[in-house]
């Protein structure tokens, strides 16, 4: 399981938190041309919560392999099939999301690029 925190750095046990209503900000990276310096805030909330997505949608398919692992061990291969097939449809819709970021991070670099 991964750990989140809240913007005052405390811990959010998972399923406490609202998908939508917390920001996105800290999902920002490096390669955002309109993030601030130093971990600053991200100035483009569609490229912080695409990136957010990709990551926290990847924590989730990594989570449901490992229980459909122990699913398996327990002789439950029926219902392991199951989410091992959920989970290779989080990697199919976390590739179009990977797309779509890197498209996306494309389109804010040549709007940077036709300001300067």
């Amino acid at each position: 399981m991964h750990i989140l925190r809240d913007e005052n750095g405390n811990l959010i046990p998972h399923g406490a938190h609202d998908h939508h209503d917390h920001d996105h900000s800290a999902a920002c990276n490096a390669g955002c041309s309109s993030c601030e310096p130093e971990g600053g805030k991200c100035k483009d909330q569609t490229f912080a919560l695409l990136n957010y997505m990709v990551q926290h949608n990847t924590q989730h398919a990594a989570e449901a392999e490992k229980m459909a692992g122990e699913l398996e061990k327990q002789g439950l291969a029926d219902v392991a099939a199951q989410i091992k097939e959920g989970v290779t449809e989080y990697q199919k819709g976390n590739m179009y999301l990977n797309i779509a970021l890197t498209l996306y991070q494309e389109h804010l670099k040549e709007k940077a690029g036709a300001e300067d």
